[in-house]
C-alpha cells in the first residue's frame, strides 16, 4: 500500500492495517526529522481514505504556515470547512503541515475539533518538534514517530534515482537519516571533499598551508553551519583514533556560537583554523 515510501515500515504497517480493518483514528500526529517521508506518507494515506488518486480533492483540507506560524484564524477556517459534509467521498481529511508552528491560541482552538471531530473526518498533523505541541493536543492524537532512514536504504535510493555510485560514509553521515537532506547534498560532494582535505591535513601541514586549503570555508558564508556540522562528523571519526580531535569539535562549536553572535566572519574562520591546528600540533 505504501511500497514507494522508503523506511518506517512499522508505521506503514500500522496505517495499512487500520485502513483494511476500518479502524483509522480521527487524529494523527506524524513527527520526525525533515526528509523521512512524513508528508509523502500523509498524502498516500489521504488517497487511501478518499479512494482517489488526485491530490487536489474537494474533500481534502490543507493548512500550512501563513508566514512564520499557523494562526488561529486558519484553524477557525478549518473548523468551518470540516463541519461541511464530504462532497465526493464518504470521508473528509485535513492535513496540517508544519503543525508545530501553530500559535498557542491556534492549538487551543484546534483542541475543540480534536475533542469532538465529525465522524467522517480524519485530521493529520505533521511536524518535526513533538515538544512544541500542547500536551492536550498530543493526548488526543495517535502519535506516529518517524525514525531516521537507514544509511543503506539512503545509499540504494540515491544510486537508483540519481545514479550516485561514489557515495562516501561521510556523505551518509551528513544525511543524518534524511532522504530529503541526501537530495539537497547530492551536488555538494566536491565541496565536502575539500573539507575532508582540511581535516586530514591538520597534523601533516603547517598553518599557512591549512589556510590555503580552506578557501571553501571563506567563500561559503551562506552554507557555513552545514559545513561546520560536516566538519564535526569528520572530527568525531578522527577522535576515535586521536583524542586531541575531541577538543577540535568544541572549537567548531565555539565558532558556531560566535557566528551566531554576528562576530566578524573571516576572523571567526581564522581563529577556528588556528586553534584546531594548534590543538593537533
Amino acid at each position: 500500500m505504501f511500497e514507494k515510501i522508503i523506511g518506517n515500515d512499522s508505521i506503514k504497517e500500522i496505517l495499512s492495517n487500520s485502513i483494511k480493518n476500518e479502524t483509522l483514528s480521527h487524529s494523527y500526529l506524524f513527527v520526525g526529522i525533515e526528509g523521512v517521508g512524513k508528508k509523502l506518507l500523509a498524502n498516500e494515506l489521504v488517497k487511501q481514505i478518499l479512494n482517489e488518486e488526485r491530490e487536489n480533492h474537494p474533500d481534502l483540507i490543507s493548512i500550512e504556515p501563513d508566514g512564520n506560524s499557523i494562526k488561529i484564524e486558519q484553524i477557525r477556517w478549518l473548523q468551518k470547512k470540516i463541519q461541511e459534509k464530504p462532497i465526493l467521498s464518504s470521508k473528509k481529511v485535513c492535513i496540517i503541515d508544519d503543525a508545530e508552528t501553530m500559535t498557542t491560541e491556534a492549538q487551543n482552538c484546534l483542541l475543540k475539533t480534536l475533542e469532538e471531530p465529525p465522524e467522517y473526518a480524519t485530521i493529520i498533523l505533521i511536524g518535526t518538534n513533538e515538544s512544541a505541541f500542547l500536551a492536550t493536543i498530543k493526548s488526543r492524537c495517535m502519535i506516529l514517530r518517524f525514525k531516521p532512514i537507514e544509511e543503506e536504504k539512503i545509499k540504494e535510493y540515491m544510486q537508483l534515482n540519481y545514479k550516485m555510485n561514489d557515495i562516501t560514509k561521510e556523505y551518509l553521515s551528513m544525511c543524518q537519516g534524511s532522504i530529503g537532506k541526501a537530495i539537497a547534498l547530492k551536488d555538494k560532494q566536491n565541496q565536502y571533499t575539500e573539507i575532508i582535505q582540511i581535516i586530514e591535513n591538520l597534523e601533516k601541514k603547517d598553518l599557512i598551508e591549512i589556510i590555503k586549503l580552506s578557501k571553501i570555508l571563506y567563500s561559503s558564508k551562506e552554507e557555513i553551519y552545514e559545513i561546520l556540522e560536516y566538519m564535526n562528523i569528520l572530527l568525531l571519526e578522527k577522535a576515535k583514533e586521536n583524542s586531541l580531535y575531541t577538543n577540535c569539535i568544541q572549537i567548531v562549536e565555539n565558532t558556531k556560537k560566535r557566528l551566531n553572535q554576528n562576530a566578524n566572519y573571516d576572523m571567526c574562520i581564522d581563529n577556528m583554523l588556528f586553534n584546531m591546528w594548534e590543538e593537533i600540533n
